[in-house]
């Protein structure tokens, strides 16, 4: 397999794999059939539809949870609470989280653009976060309706200058009860890391079980243009729940398939300790951006999954119910969680959990693109500038596989040598293939060629290229990273298509260099007019996949050159 043809291999597994996500994208669910059958619409209060935890206190399915009515009144106002980098509205009717913007990400790189926003009350965006209990009392289930209040008149905190944290407490009694919950919101400098603290407390004379949850629910997004999905990474990239736990490690399911991959759940029969687990988290991801729920470590959990009608539209959730708190008159308990809504920025996120930077989803190819991303991290340490480090890191890999391209030059430049030789055998036997395949063949063993060369040391490259390519397309720090002069959006393409009119020059050059014995004039057409085709396709790419490939197709192309006029015109070859 000559380069051209490693080349097209690897762009059509591109292809193939865009035009897969693409297909899986267009499987849009649908609204619940029945809203009836499921819960009911879930932003006036939260409802949990699937079984809480089986327990000795509580029977192994339950129908659904009902919301509690115990408190009526006007609707108390939001309240936002807000750090340098994140900004948070707060319902107070319940305690969810209703609205989130991340202050220093942009919707798009230009001046008056939007801030990005996670979390969002519109109808065709509705994405909220939630935290609440549960009352188990028998056979009956119910939330609690909190209506937090909160001191003084004053409806937004912001992070004060030279503090390191601004934090919000929220008080709840429940009439007729006295259960009261204590809630305090902390928001750190820099941080996209929302912590929960809660107290709560039976000051009533009857003992009480609750059961504390968290939860996440969204509509599915808005599609993007289907006319730019192969060069718009929102068009293919993963939307759905995600979740990890020590027992089964990262899962994930994306909206499409929330009836059929479940979080793990207890089945008839089993043992309730054999589907809780201690440890993991549940997630809402899109690109670049994720919303996760880490509760407490030790603390045992069940995660379910949930499709419930909102205004006509399916609502998707994803939630974690802990073990049940039992309660005595006068007694209380402390608990936390903390909430992620940000940017998937891998260090950060493992300080929060270990495990939580598998969020940033490379796919199978996990175990090639991890090391990738840190080498492609010190290389931006050492040369301040994404760019450059996308550069550097093909040329360390260049550097790392010369020994294989060099062999496969080498056979190259060698095969472009005895071409002339080639088309007279061609001439010489005309139609018979059979004498012609065997007199190249002598050919091939007497000048000591392997017809097969150049296909072998790709084998190595391709999933290391590939492994590179969603590393650059998964990396939230390249968003909207400059380069130099007119490349100021490495995630954009190229606004003047400079780099693409480079890169097809390159593989013109690469493919008018690569030797196409025994192919009949149609075909020598067909793959001289590959790269133009390619070439045009890649126009729309972001300018750092497009500088990606440029950079490796022109060192092979140097070495490539440098191998032809090295092993290519050499006496022995040409004077027989």
């Amino acid at each position: 397999m000559n380069q051209t043809r490693s080349f097209l291999l690897i762009a059509w597994l591109f292809v193939v794999a865009l035009l897969w996500m693409e297909w899986g994208k267009t499987l849009q669910p649908a609204a619940p059939a029945n809203p009836a059958a499921t819960t009911s619409a879930v932003p006036a209060a939260p409802n949990v539809a699937a079984p809480l935890p089986a327990s000795s206190a509580a029977p192994a399915a339950l129908p659904g949870v009902a919301p509690s009515a115990a408190v009526a009144g006007a609707a108390a106002q939001p309240i936002v609470l807000e750090n340098d980098v994140l900004r948070l509205t707060i319902d107070l009717n319940g305690g969810r989280l209703t609205d989130s913007q991340l202050l220093q990400y942009r919707v798009e790189k230009r001046e008056g653009s939007p801030n990005v926003s996670l979390l969002s009350s519109q109808p065709t965006l509705y994405f909220t976060a939630d935290a609440g209990l549960i009352r188990s009392n028998g056979q009956q289930q119910q939330i609690l309706d909190e209506r937090f209040a909160v001191e003084g008149s004053s409806r937004e905190f912001k992070l004060a200058t030279g503090a390191a944290s601004i934090s919000v407490p929220l008080i709840w009694t429940e009439p007729g009860t006295g259960v009261t919950v204590r809630r305090t919101l902390t928001l750190d400098r820099g941080s996209y890391v929302l912590k929960l603290d809660e107290t709560i407390a039976n000051g009533g004379s009857a003992a009480q079980q609750l059961y504390p949850y968290v939860s996440l629910d969204r509509v599915a997004p808005p599609s993007p243009p289907t006319h730019a999905f192969m060069s718009n990474p929102e068009t293919f990239s993963f939307v759905g729940a995600a979740w990890f736990s020590p027992q089964n490690g990262y899962e994930k399911a994306p909206l499409s398939d929330f009836a059929d991959e479940l979080p793990p759940a207890c089945a008839a029969g089993e043992a309730p300790a054999s589907c809780q687990v201690a440890g993991g988290w549940i997630a809402m991801l899109q690109h670049h951006f994720v919303t996760a729920w880490v509760p407490t470590a030790n603390e045992q959990q069940l995660f379910q999954t949930a499709t419930k009608a909102h205004d006509g539209v399916a609502l998707y959730e994803i939630r974690s119910v802990a073990a049940p708190l039992a309660l005595a008159p006068g007694a209380s308990a402390r608990r936390s969680s903390q909430l992620w809504v940000g940017p998937k920025l891998q260090a950060p996120m493992q300080k929060l959990s270990p495990t939580l930077k598998r969020s940033v989803d490379y796919g199978k190819l996990t175990f090639i693109s991890e090391p990738l991303f840190w080498l492609l991290a010190k290389l931006h340490a050492l040369l301040g500038n994404w760019g450059w480090a996308i550069i550097a890191i093909v040329v360390l890999l260049k550097l790392a596989l010369y020994p294989l391209s060099a062999a496969q030059y080498k056979n190259m430049a060698k095969m472009r040598a005895i071409q002339p030789r080639l088309e007279a055998l061609k001439e010489r036997y005309g139609d018979d293939r059979q004498k012609f395949a065997m007199a190249q063949m002598e050919l091939f063993q007497k000048e000591k060629i392997n017809p097969i060369g150049g296909c072998l040391p790709m084998l190595i490259p391709i999933p290391i290229f590939l492994g590179l390519y969603w590393v650059l397309l998964e990396t939230v720090e390249l968003r909207h990273a400059p380069w130099i002069g007119w490349i100021q959006n490495l995630t954009a393409a190229d606004p003047y298509f400079v780099l693409p009119v480079l890169n097809l020059a390159v593989m013109y050059l690469t493919q008018r260099l690569t030797p196409m014995p025994g192919m009949d004039p149609m075909q020598k057409k067909m793959m001289q007019f590959m790269p133009l085709v390619f070439g045009v396709m890649m126009a729309f790419f972001p300018s750092g996949l497009v500088l990606y490939w440029l950079t490796n197709g022109a060192l092979g192309l140097l070495q490539q050159w440098w191998m032809t006029r090295r092993h290519g015109d050499g006496k022995a070859v040409a004077a027989r």
